[in-house]
């Protein structure tokens, strides 16, 4: 039996994990279908709530193969996966792309494949995507004037985000969602100007609380803006905003709707209106960690025994092992701030 590599060397290691039937679950009897993986640490943007400037990324080496992600995407389809998310960084600059998300998609059990991506590449790539079996994007858009856009990406190129979004409409990736960091001092007053595409698009546009993590953590907790303040401001000028039902609690944006509107509006409160109860995922960083929780970092290591020679067996019972001890939620309330990783090196 293949023991773990936790790389939390200030918790003990992971003990074993009762035999339970059926897909993987959490020792909270949460149900654990959903796998975010990062597919690169690097990225052609320098976001200032994301990461220095001057980021140093990790060698193609020391990441995970293609071969290396399918053999862990069938591992955990065969475990009760059944939805897989590629991140970043950001994905879209990895080499051979489509074809990865083409075999993701074409594996058993997978019902789903969606991205997160910054949309500047996806003027050429959304329609491969899309016949490759992409189903679902989330573009990030944090403001919608170009000036402060290249000042919170330090470089980025608007138009080419808008041509992006024009692309996966046009390629009818559905659904399409864009999403909002609110950051104090930088965006809080774009967000009525973002919530306002909701009226005459059927997107959904999603604003997320800046969560703190690693060594930007202290700039970061300074320029949280709350999902309640978010809202005020949105009501204050658009009207109510009328909650959805049907929403079950595993999707961390909670929905609602302006009056009349195409499209949706939600709003993601990892730091102030935690949603742990609900969550479904874990996550695979670029350099083959399993991450239990967004906001932790304990981790456990799939890219070392995938290495060794690994068995299927052994590598379902790693994971199935890992997602037993996935923890109830986060420490943030208790002044936990994860130092391990930036965002970009875990894939949000």
């Amino acid at each position: 039996m293949w023991s773990f590599i936790d790389l939390s060397a200030a918790e003990p290691p992971l003990g074993p994990a009762p035999t339970y039937p059926g897909p993987l679950q959490d020792s909270f009897g949460r149900r654990i279908n959903y796998l975010r993986i990062s597919l690169t640490d690097a990225c052609n943007l320098r976001c200032v709530y994301c990461m220095p400037e001057e980021m140093r990324f990790r060698p193609r080496a020391e990441l995970l193969s293609d071969g290396e992600i399918l053999a862990i995407v069938q591992a955990a389809a065969e475990l009760g996966v059944s939805k897989i998310r590629l991140t970043g960084g950001e994905p879209t600059i990895r080499p051979g792309m489509v074809e990865l998300v083409r075999a993701i998609a074409s594996t058993p059990g997978i019902g789903q494949v969606a991205m997160t991506t910054n949309g500047l590449l996806l003027a050429e790539l959304a329609e491969p995507l899309a016949r490759a079996g992409l189903r679902g994007l989330n573009i990030s858009i944090d403001t919608l004037d170009a000036v402060k856009f290249r000042r919170i990406t330090r470089w980025g190129d608007l138009r080419r985000v808008w041509d992006g979004i024009a692309a996966a409409e046009a390629a009818q990736i559905r659904p399409l969602k864009l999403n909002a960091v609110v950051t104090r001092g930088f965006n809080e007053e774009e967000v009525v100007s973002l919530a306002r595409l909701s009226i005459d698009h059927p997107w959904h546009i999603r604003f997320i609380e800046l969560m703190p993590l690693g060594s930007v953590a202290d700039f970061q907790q300074e320029a949280v803006v709350s999902s309640a303040e978010t809202r005020r401001l949105i009501e204050a000028e658009l009207g109510p905003l009328h909650p959805l039902a049907g929403y079950d609690g595993s999707d961390p944006a909670r929905p609602y709707r302006l009056a009349g509107a195409a499209g949706q509006l939600g709003f993601i409160s990892s730091v102030t209106e935690p949603f742990c109860a609900g969550c479904n995922r874990f996550r695979l960083t670029a350099d083959g960690k399993l991450r239990l929780c967004l906001l932790r970092d304990r981790e456990v290591d799939l890219l070392a025994p995938l290495r060794s020679g690994c068995t299927g067996d052994e590598l379902r019972e790693i994971m199935r092992v890992a997602v037993w001890h996935k923890p109830w939620g986060h420490g943030l309330p208790q002044g936990e701030v994860p130092q391990l990783r930036l965002m970009s090196q875990i894939g949000g």
